[in-house]
């Protein structure tokens, strides 16, 4: 038999032993968190540690395309499947600001300390400063998914997160070509406004690939295709194929070297489907889809955060204390200087739709760091001398350990100081009979569209029925019941219903308008109008404590 095949078949069951292992031992760390008060990320992370204090112990390859190729990618995409367009488009200017104005500031801004204290060639500061200015939602959504904070701060916070390390990447490639530059004495020829463009193209290229590809499986696919199987197939190739095309599109229309933002384009194909996809499905895809999507990115979030524990080795640590502690205090420093500065320009240019100041605290203490800055300071190696990537690689390990354990251990209790993170006993009872509420007239709708299809007989779908009716009436007598214990719960669900309510009156104004059947200028005048009264319901929210907006 051919050894070299041999020596092959080897090394992929040492890569298989190791999966296999890993996934166990995130299993094992699980199962422990359940019992102690310690995010089950933070816990990956400090097993992974403790493992790279064995380094023979695991045999599993880390490199950066494992993870930006292979793991970040599902992260991304179910991320984005829960991330609502309605909350996502009121803060979207917000959102943009910070991803994208406010990875560029933080890039210069960490750049710059890091050079002027460190001297590291600017090239080299420039592209430390894309790879750890963007705050890694893979990071950032695995800590506030268990910590209850209001819609709209997880809406800001996911929203930033998912944009700018799309936006960091293209930064980076920019400056890792101006290092390239450099290190062949001027022989390669680099031009910022080409860097410019090139951003631009490599970023919006991005999203435009992702939103197509979204939209075909979003409106043909999962519209006409009904097995619960294959749509969720087609959105696992969706996944990975928006990243690939966008990272291959130059050689998809014979243009080497061109290539799109992979991560923006599986963003974008996210939000389609998150958006569109999942409104066209049935109940059954729906309830297959997240639980696919849940599990596989149970095991990829595993992954991610034992590997980076792994990675991160404390014997390269210690001997690299001042540049590690110069690149924390940077990305402290920049981090505020974006989320606040920003943060008030918004508000100066959006008066009703303002951040407040409690939200920004948890904003600037939030900006995680993980997989994706881990993932570009493995390919220093390529572009700058072994010794000034491995300077630069320890520092961003220091940076990600530091943001996960300090901050990551701490935000917690900074949302609770704050009072964002807690629902009163009557908050949570209503939620659930509203629930209860809810999943029963869903099941009723279910019921009445399959015995119109003639799936059910007359008999079965009356008894089924009946049942359905019972139920219904029980939880609206219960809800009621709650509702006039604690009257000032009535008020925040008349409030939020009038809000959406409002909401829905402005999407079919400009649905109206597009579609000509009302001018410009009344168009303009009914939207003030909207507008006004939607601002003056978030202000009585945010007066009487009902809404999210807390100062």
């Amino acid at each position: 038999m051919n050894l070299r095949y041999l020596a092959q078949e080897g090394a992929l069951i040492q890569q298989e032993l190791g999966f296999v292992i890993l996934l166990s031992i995130a299993a094992l760390v699980a199962i422990f968190v359940r019992r102690i008060r310690l995010p089950y990320t933070v816990a990956l992370v400090l097993v992974g540690l403790l493992l790279s204090l064995f380094p023979n112990l695991i045999e599993f390859e880390i490199s950066s395309e494992l993870i930006l190729a292979l793991l970040v990618p599902p992260l991304l995409f179910e991320a984005t499947l829960h991330l609502p367009w309605g909350g996502l488009r009121r803060d979207l200017l917000p959102v943009l600001l910070l991803a994208l104005v406010g990875t560029l500031i933080g890039t210069f801004i960490v750049g710059g300390m890091v050079q002027q204290i460190l001297n590291i060639p600017w090239a080299a500061a420039i592209a430390f400063g894309a790879l750890i200015s963007a705050t890694d939602p893979v990071a950032v959504i695995a800590f506030f998914r268990s910590l209850g904070v209001s819609k709209r701060l997880t809406i800001l916070v996911e929203g930033e997160s998912l944009f700018n390390d799309g936006v960091a990447i293209v930064i980076f490639n920019i400056a890792v070509a101006a290092g390239a530059a450099s290190a062949n004495g001027g022989t390669t020829y680099f031009s910022l406004s080409e860097a410019l463009l090139e951003f631009i193209m490599v970023a919006f290229g991005g999203l435009a690939v992702g939103l197509v590809l979204g939209y075909i499986v979003s409106s043909i696919i999962l519209k006409n295709v009904d097995d619960h199987l294959i749509e969720t197939a087609t959105t696992v190739a969706l996944a990975f194929g928006a990243f690939l095309m966008a990272e291959a599109f130059g050689e998809l229309i014979n243009v080497p070297g061109l290539h799109l933002s992979g991560i923006l384009a599986v963003v974008a194909a996210g939000l389609m489907v998150g958006n569109i996809g999942s409104y066209n499905t049935s109940p059954t895809t729906k309830i297959t889809l997240n639980n696919f999507w849940e599990f596989l990115t149970f095991v990829v979030n595993s992954l991610v955060f034992l590997l980076i524990g792994i990675r991160i080795a404390f014997r390269q640590l210690t001997p690299n204390l001042v540049p590690i502690l110069v690149a924390v205090l940077a990305i402290l420093v920049s981090r505020a200087i974006i989320v606040y500065a920003l943060g008030w320009l918004n508000g100066r240019l959006q008066p009703r739709n303002h951040i407040p100041t409690s939200y920004r605290h948890v904003m600037f203490w939030g900006g995680l760091r993980g997989a994706i800055s881990l993932a570009l300071a493995l390919t220093l190696t390529d572009t700058f001398s072994p010794e000034l990537a491995n300077e630069l690689q320890v520092m961003t390990f220091g940076v990600v350990l530091f943001t996960l354990l300090v901050q990551g251990l701490s935000i917690e209790q900074l949302i609770k100081r704050l009072g964002l993170g807690h629902k009163s006993p009557q908050q949570v009872e209503q939620q659930r009979q509203q629930t209860l509420l809810y999943t029963k007239q869903a099941g009723k709708t279910e019921l009445a569209r399959l015995r119109q299809e003639g799936i059910l007989s007359p008999e079965i779908w009356e008894a089924m029925d009946a049942v359905y009716d019972a139920d219904i009436v029980r939880h609206k007598a219960d809800l009621s019941v709650h509702l006039q214990q604690f009257p000032e719960l009535e008020q925040a669900m008349y409030l939020q219903a009038r809000l959406d309510m409002l909401r829905a009156e402005k999407s079919a104004l400009a649905d109206a308008a597009q579609r000509g059947l009302v001018g410009e200028e009344v168009q303009h005048a009914l939207a003030r109008q909207l507008n006004d009264q939607v601002a003056a319901l978030e202000l009585i929210q945010a007066n009487r404590g009902l809404g999210d907006e807390k100062e």
